[in-house]
């Protein structure tokens, strides 16, 4: 949980830094699947310190994956929200409100229900048709963003906020159907579909982050890690909680993601300068 928790220090802390980035570079085609605006974007020195803290976060997610169950670390996951609130409120200058804070207290609140809650990570290693269906999800993820450059900029955020959400969702699921590192995992599936469904996702997220509501896109974006991860997690792998304590798991689930949806506007820091880049 604690390495749960450090990965979302380093994911909402980075989502600032890259948001600035994103929405300092030059704008694209437009399109839901933008690859050139990552190399715009990597222009800006707060995108590169965005990035190396990603890279962290996502070490500290596997090593909780492989210990916790995957609902814990998605709710810790969306707790980067207030994370990137508080970060906002110091680098941004931006004013969080008593209902704000309120809001962060929320999800510290809903993290510390889920933390006593949860036991251990479930023992099913997954079938063949779960890995084949993540890859199939994962390439979903890829065409719906696609598809998404021709909407309009409200419906576009929110669909690429689901998008994004939801390949973030499958590394989520897909670490856990990763036995090890091996050549024997080069067949498996689940390895592709975190591959593309990372790529996927970031890039879906960084082109969120430049047009559009990001406050829509960011809350997509909780709903799709989320949810859809800590389903697959109890319905086919296995995850339980404390005995008796699958109330308390479900309320401090529940109370968590309230408060991380409470706080997406924080995914939508002030516009920056180019020359202040």
């Amino acid at each position: 949980m604690i390495c749960a928790l450090g990965a979302a220090v380093c994911f909402g802390t980075a989502s600032v830094l890259q948001a600035m980035a994103a929405r300092a570079a030059e704008p694209g085609t437009g399109s839901g699947v933008d690859p050139a605006l990552l190399l715009r974007a990597a222009r800006q020195w707060r995108y590169i310190v965005g990035l190396g803290l990603d890279g962290a976060g996502f070490v500290l997610q596997i090593i909780a994956l492989r210990h916790i169950p995957i609902y814990a670390v998605g709710a810790a996951l969306a707790a980067s929200l207030a994370v990137t609130a508080v970060v906002a409120s110091r680098l941004l200058k931006v004013r969080l409100s008593r209902t704000e804070w309120g809001a962060v207290a929320v999800v510290c609140a809903g993290l510390l229900m889920l933390g006593l809650a949860a036991g251990e990570e479930g023992t099913e290693e997954g079938s063949l048709a779960l890995k084949l269906g993540l890859l199939g999800v994962a390439v979903l993820v890829l065409v719906v963003g696609a598809a998404a450059g021709r909407l309009p900029d409200g419906p576009r955020a929110l669909v690429l906020g689901l998008a994004s959400g939801t390949g973030f969702g499958v590394v989520e699921v897909a670490v856990r159907l990763i036995d090890s590192v091996s050549l024997r995992e080069l067949l498996n599936p689940a390895l592709y579909a975190l591959l593309l469904g990372g790529g996927a996702a970031f890039l879906l997220l960084t082109s969120a982050l430049q047009r559009g509501s990001v406050t829509a896109a960011t809350a997509g974006m909780v709903l799709g890690e989320t949810i859809g991860p800590a389903v697959v997690g109890v319905a086919w792998l296995g995850d339980r909680t404390r005995e008796g304590l699958t109330w308390l798991a479900v309320a401090g689930f529940a109370v968590a993601l309230a408060g991380a949806l409470a706080l997406a506007r924080f995914g939508e820091p002030p516009e920056a300068s180019p020359s202040r880049a």
